[in-house]
């Protein structure tokens, strides 16, 4: 089931957040960038995504958030699953949602930036119809630094 996140998922979004980012980026961004992923710094960067900007959707398992897709305009920015539920179908679920939800507002391709070396996410998109356009620099800020970290920029014509 997807359902828009509440107040009451953040905990679990900022957990699996945290978590999944660790699993996919240490070693693939800049040096300084993994030491400020913080669990902290995931959860407050989840509460204000859930209950100021409203813009995350999450699905939900036998009542659990199996994961959580945040879209930002035409950007499918975040797209997670807990481990638990990897391969289980969620994340194409969510992916799905997210492109609905572009579409939706007013925009004909889809985007979203995937680190370089994260393999396992590129080769998920591309199954998924997904087109690798190439390089990408992507601006990130984490506790108040910022740091450009090296993506691939994928698309999808969603309308």
């Amino acid at each position: 089931m997807l359902r828009p996140a509440t107040a009451d998922d953040v905990d679990a979004i900022a957990t699996m957040f945290h978590r999944g980012w660790h699993d996919a980026h240490p070693g693939l961004v800049p040096d300084g960038l993994t030491e400020r992923r913080t669990a902290e710094a995931f959860l407050d960067r989840v509460a204000h995504r859930v209950t100021e900007t409203d813009d995350t959707t999450v699905a939900v398992v036998d009542g659990e958030v199996a994961g959580f897709v945040m879209v930002d305009g035409d950007e499918a920015e975040q797209v997670y699953v807990d481990r638990r539920f990897r391969g289980s179908g969620v994340a194409a679920v969510l992916l799905t949602e997210a492109e609905r939800q572009i579409a939706a507002g007013g925009h004909d391709v889809a985007w979203l930036a995937v680190v370089r070396g994260n393999d396992r996410a590129q080769a998920f998109y591309a199954k998924q119809g997904w087109t690798d356009e190439g390089d990408l620099d992507y601006p990130v800020t984490a506790l108040g630094e910022e740091f450009i970290s090296p993506c691939r920029r994928f698309t999808k014509r969603v309308s």
